[in-house]
């Protein structure tokens, strides 16, 4: 599995954590993120994750600012792309249960690490169910097209 993880200014330190985490799980990562804690726009590592995930360059992504919502909302914008913000595990597991969702994000100023490291396992273990589910997803994505 490879990952694109995509982070601003607010989230180097806790994008590192999550790299390393990951690839103690034997996940590939692919650095889309700034490295530096000077001021930058989420929006271009929001967009820049979207469309690699988009394109097929990566499996799933992991977005992370200062809450997660303004990264997942420019996410969002990308065609092909589903993107939930969690602050818990559980909201994160149901929304690959039943949303297919291809990218993660979350706050660096809301969640600690250990909590982020929870909301990961249950997204990545967690798998689309279909049915109904997929009818639902189906009408997401079609307004896309609209």
């Amino acid at each position: 599995m490879k990952i694109g993880i995509g982070n601003d200014h607010a989230a180097v330190e806790m994008k590192n954590e999550v790299t390393e985490y990951l690839k103690e799980k034997g996940i590939e990562v692919v650095n889309y993120g700034t490295d530096t804690s000077e001021s930058c726009n989420y929006p271009e590592y929001g967009e820049k994750v979207g469309r690699a995930v988009a394109a097929g360059e990566v499996d799933l992504g992991i977005l992370i600012c200062g809450t997660g919502v303004g990264i997942s909302l420019v996410a969002n914008k990308v065609k092909g792309i589903r993107a939930v913000v969690c602050s818990e595990p559980y909201s994160a597991k149901l929304s690959r249960e039943h949303n297919n969702t291809n990218i993660l994000a979350f706050g660096a100023r809301v969640v600690g690490i250990e909590m982020a490291k929870m909301i990961i396992d249950e997204w990545l273990a967690a798998e689309f169910m279909g049915g109904r589910h997929q009818t639902r997803v189906d009408m997401i994505m079609a307004i896309e097209d609209k």
